[in-house]
């Protein structure tokens, strides 16, 4: 086989494996009405420690990068798991904080999210699963 026929058999495999995980991690989340780019924000919110985020600063840590986390906050601040507000010291700059809700929800979703990902896993080792998330590195750490 060419080296680019594995290149091209290689990068669809990894985007197979990374839909497949992604549809079982947002099937554990339809219960709760959230998707997994909304669980991404509130990871990323609960991670601050009741400090405040800026918008590009959640851009910037989401997973999937979009132009819409305006739209996602705003999703969020509706369902009462974020909030919003302006800044004292710089009215210009909008702060987001999670709520206790938001919390709240978090901490029912982190063992059910676990054993999603522990189940998409369950194929490999743990030696396998050190492994690949070496080799993911190598790809991420390079763009």
């Amino acid at each position: 086989m060419k080296s680019l026929d594995i290149a091209k058999n290689t990068v669809v495999g990894i985007l197979k494996a990374g839909n497949k995980a992604e549809d079982h991690l947002s099937k554990a989340l339809k219960p709760f009405d959230i998707s997994l780019q909304q669980f991404n924000v509130l990871r990323i919110l609960r991670g601050r420690k009741e400090n405040p985020a800026n918008l590009k600063t959640v851009q910037k840590r989401m997973i999937h990068k979009m132009s819409n986390t305006t739209r996602l906050i705003d999703k969020l601040i509706d369902k009462t798991l974020v909030s919003r507000k302006i800044c004292e010291e710089n009215r210009r700059k909008i702060e987001i904080f999670i709520t206790e809700n938001g919390l709240e929800v978090l901490a029912q979703l982190d063992i059910i999210i676990q054993n999603t990902e522990a189940e998409i896993l369950q194929p490999l080792s743990l030696e396998e699963q050190k492994t690949l998330r070496s080799l993911i590195n190598k790809i991420t750490l390079k763009y």
